[in-house]
């Protein structure tokens, strides 16, 4: 699979955005960060950051930030095949150093790979759970 980062593996539109807000099936809350994530059928991750000035004074931090981001999602996803992740910072997450920045995001993909749901759930059939089987 290729590890680079091009338009097709980005939230470009609000409308992206938008889906992955109003119904996430996944989550992963960190310290100073919030992932948001939701099924896409592409084959390949999709990413959208969110790194407003409330949360983050400087555009030098809000552009390292998404740069980092943008790197560490290059790197993992291979694991996160199948999702659209919005990262939204929250205070403090431009106070964090690049090693710790790193530290943080590597947990949080792999919560998020956890969260997933396997295929074979999805391809159940309904109505097989009745009590008089």
């Amino acid at each position: 699979m290729s590890r680079d980062f091009s338009r097709e593996k980005r939230l470009l539109t609000p409308r992206q955005f938008k889906a992955v807000f109003d119904s996430p099936n996944g989550k992963a809350p960190g310290k100073n960060v919030l992932l948001l994530a939701r099924n896409n059928e592409l084959g390949h991750p999709r990413l959208g950051l969110v790194i407003g000035k409330k949360s983050v004074k400087l555009s030098v931090e809000r552009n390292r930030l998404k740069r980092q981001i943008r790197e560490s999602f290059r790197l993992n996803q291979d694991n996160l095949v199948g999702w659209d992740i919005v990262v939204v910072a929250r205070k403090g997450l431009g106070d964090l150093d690049k090693v710790e920045l790193a530290r943080q995001f590597g947990k949080l993909w792999k919560r998020l790979e956890r969260s997933k749901p396997s295929p074979e759930a999805d391809a159940t059939p309904g109505g097989n759970d009745s009590p008089h089987a």
